[in-house]
């Protein structure tokens, strides 16, 4: 199963909230994968084994997977671009 990894500061509550929202839209969209939220500092544990990784933060470095900004998944503002741009990577 395709894994998604959502990372911020904490890893507890933006990425969370985020993860739980993706997941859902996932569900929807009849796409199975997990979503995991993590914490920003561990981001290059998580990075090796996911599909995507759906970031709050201006990621510091390129990653080979393809990496999504999670901020429209918070405010609604381009989430349906993001969702589809999520879709894509996961196929």
């Amino acid at each position: 199963m395709k894994k998604v990894i959502v990372a911020c500061g904490s890893g507890v509550a933006t990425s969370q909230t985020v993860a739980s929202k993706v997941k859902k839209l996932l569900d929807v969209q009849g796409i199975r994968a997990n979503v995991e939220a993590v914490d920003i500092k561990s981001i290059d544990t998580y990075i090796k084994d996911c599909s995507v990784y759906i970031a709050i933060t201006k990621p510091r470095k390129d990653y080979k997977v393809p990496v999504l900004s999670g901020i429209p998944f918070l405010t609604g503002v381009g989430m349906e671009q993001e969702l589809q741009k999520l879709i894509q990577a996961l196929k």
